[in-house]
């Protein structure tokens, strides 16, 4: 069995990042979302909202499972029995990182490739830190995040949609 799991803090899951599991979903026979604690990157959403959003918003693949993780993604890695880590480049800017991370992972686990899959055009300019960014300006963010995301920036923002008003 193919295996493989794409990794991520998900603060919050854009459409890019679906559009990734989309496309690693045919590819695998399992994917496995790891929601990673990331608590250095100071999250807006805790793990388990956040793990919660995903499995709102993935459930329906059938191949695809949504797991929260603390510690080393090469445990996380083994204990999924996965072969194969995704992760996601939308600029030149993220290459460098991702590059050294990938060389670190296959020190560390030289059995496990590192796959690189860019996002479809119209999702490779949104990031997680520009949608809590302009929905916490009370910006439109419908055409970057599921409606289920939407609603869960708002319900934590204390933000309600915004209303038209007519003088």
């Amino acid at each position: 069995m193919r295996i493989a799991v794409y990794p991520g803090t998900f603060d919050p899951l854009t459409r890019g990042h679906e559009d990734l599991v989309r496309r690693g979903a045919k590819i695998f026979d399992k994917l496995v979302v790891g929601v990673a604690d990331s608590p250095n990157k100071k999250p807006f959403f805790t793990m388990d909202e956040r793990v919660q959003i995903a499995r709102e918003v993935l459930s329906h693949y059938p191949n695809v499972e949504v797991k929260g993780f603390k510690g080393l993604l090469k445990d996380f890695v083994r204990s999924n029995n996965a072969n194969v880590i995704i992760r996601g480049l939308r600029a030149v800017s993220d290459f460098e990182y991702e590059f050294q991370m990938a060389g670190m992972n296959r020190y560390l686990l030289p059995d496990v490739e590192t796959m690189f899959l860019t996002p479809s055009d119209q999702y490779q300019f949104i990031s997680g830190t520009i949608v809590r960014e302009i929905a916490s300006l009370g910006g439109d963010v419908s055409k970057f995040v599921f409606p289920s995301v939407e609603h869960w920036l708002n319900q934590k923002l204390g933000l309600t949609p915004p209303q038209v008003i007519n003088k």
